[in-house]
């Protein structure tokens, strides 16, 4: 199969790998269908490449149909249209429990003191391949698949991989409900989304923060305030007394110092984490099949061909051409 595969900084290549098969009963074997590029993808292609090894398959945005059930997948046949969170998890442990799949305890990658296994992403995470791809192998498939409609267009659904639950617990972390103010840092896939999100709960007041002349004009036809961007220290001095920051994304470093008194001062609350896709889905999902309240149909800026993949990440990387999202088609 052609697979969207790391090579080194700033060199991937769609290249021809061997096809996934099932290899363990709770496996599955999913032809992608719709992919997506994610600004964490970014960081591969850039920072964080001495957690990677050259033949690293990339992706972890993916939803496709069904080809293949292992015996302990009774949830799934062959012919299912799914979406498949970025992250791997069993749904049965203590913390998939608790509603947090990303920290599973079957999947956590303990080697490297992190949670649970990611498509896609680095030998932190377990270097599982990804879904950039025209196949994927899904494990604890009876788990983590969501199955949705035929019919609609993949635009409809694939963002339920990662985006939407990403920007849906960005804002319910940040306890926004009617008539909040909200400021979002960063109008990215997940900072726009969340806005949306923001206002489609309630919010009274919903203000986009970034410097992206392409990304700002975006806000502003969506309805939003906007502003230009500086990061952390910029949320804590612009948080309410006793309000929240909620933290989304993947973050690999360390910010120093942090300024305790102020936070200490102001009784700030700070949320974050991965996003626990299945924990939201249930919620989101209906808002996907009838009208399109979040505005998914149009969301992605770019369609183009996996064989496109090369060209996507350097236009992503460098936000030319009014990037925003990319969807990827093999």
């Amino acid at each position: 199969m052609r697979a969207t595969v790391w090579h080194g900084k700033r060199d991937v290549r769609v290249d021809q790998v061997p096809d996934p098969v099932i290899q363990e009963p709770t496996d599955a074997v999913i032809r992608i269908t719709s992919t997506g590029l994610c600004g964490s993808d970014l960081h591969l292609y850039e920072v964080l490449t001495p957690f990677m090894t050259p033949g690293d398959i990339l992706g972890h945005e993916p939803m496709g149909i069904v080809e293949e059930t292992g015996s302990e997948v009774p949830g799934l046949s062959p012919g299912d249209r799914v979406v498949v969170p970025f992250q791997i998890a069993c749904g049965s442990c203590a913390m998939c429990g608790d509603g947090l799949p990303t920290q599973c305890e079957t999947t956590q990658v303990r080697e490297h003191g992190m949670g649970a296994q990611l498509f896609g992403y680095t030998k932190l995470y377990g270097a599982v391949p990804g879904a950039q791809a025209e196949y994927l192998r899904v494990p604890q498939a009876q788990f983590g698949p969501i199955k949705v409609p035929h019919g609609p267009s993949d635009d409809r659904f694939v963002y339920l991989s990662d985006v939407l639950p990403t920007a849906w617990q960005a804002v319910r972390y940040a306890g926004v409900g009617a008539g909040s103010s909200v400021v979002v840092l960063g109008l990215g896939p997940i900072g726009t989304m969340a806005c949306r999100v923001a206002r489609h709960l309630g919010a009274a007041q919903v203000i986009g923060i970034d410097h992206v002349p392409d990304r700002l004009e975006r806000a502003r036809r969506d309805g939003f305030g906007v502003d230009r961007m500086s990061a952390l220290h910029l949320a804590i001095a612009l948080v309410r007394r006793g309000g929240t920051i909620s933290i989304s994304g993947v973050y690999g470093g360390m910010t120093d110092p942090m300024p305790m008194l102020t936070l200490f001062d102001k009784q700030i609350q700070i949320r974050m984490g991965q996003a626990n896709v299945r924990r939201w889905s249930d919620e989101i999902l209906p808002l996907l099949t009838d009208e399109d309240v979040l505005g998914v149909d149009a969301f992605a800026t770019h369609h183009l061909r996996l064989d496109r993949a090369p060209e996507a990440y350097e236009l992503f990387q460098k936000k030319a051409d009014g990037v925003l999202k990319v969807l990827l088609h093999p």
